[in-house]
């Protein structure tokens, strides 16, 4: 009966075939290869985001070198308000290029927080008084990719950086 020989021949070959599916289901290979490509898309972007914040962190310290340089500048030459002006030019070259410095400059009595005017700003006689300088710089740091989600970032993906220093002059 050569009908009932084809069909036990395929009833054979459909029995191999689902013990080759069920070894292939058993075999443990090629799941480590499975793994990795799940769980590489996420340890790419921690690496990414882990770059970026670091190259963020090393813009702000950038910054602040730089304001303490300027610092140093008005603690160098007995500060004057008409220093102020070469000062932030030195604070925004040192700053980097779209730098943009503030150079403060305040009278303040008796330690209380209030700022006067550092030239016109009048204590009261024998109260406690110091001047202060502040140099204060900003700049944008722009990360790899660019995202509103990153800390900070303003709708374009940009973020803004600052660094700042404060000296007692007097």
């Amino acid at each position: 009966m050569p009908g009932r020989d084809a069909g036990e021949r395929q009833v054979r070959k459909a029995d191999r075939l689902m013990k080759r599916f069920l070894a292939i289901g058993r075999d443990e290979r090629g799941n480590s290869v499975i793994e990795l490509a799940l769980v590489a898309p996420l340890l790419a972007s921690l690496f990414i985001g882990m770059v970026d914040i670091s190259r963020a962190v090393s813009s702000k310290v950038t910054l602040e070198q730089a304001a303490q340089r300027a610092i140093e500048k008005a603690q160098a030459k007995d500060f004057k308000t008409s220093d102020e002006s070469a000062i932030k030019a030195d604070a925004e070259s040192a700053g980097g290029p779209g730098s943009t410095a503030t150079v403060t400059a305040w009278l303040e009595c008796n330690h209380d927080g209030l700022q006067l005017d550092i030239d016109l700003g009048i204590c009261g006689i024998g109260v406690p008084y110091a001047r202060y300088v502040k140099v204060s710089i900003t700049n944008t740091y722009t990360p790899l990719f660019g995202t509103r989600f990153f800390p900070g970032a303003s709708a374009n993906g940009s973020v803004t950086v600052t660094g700042q220093a404060t000296l007692r002059v007097q």
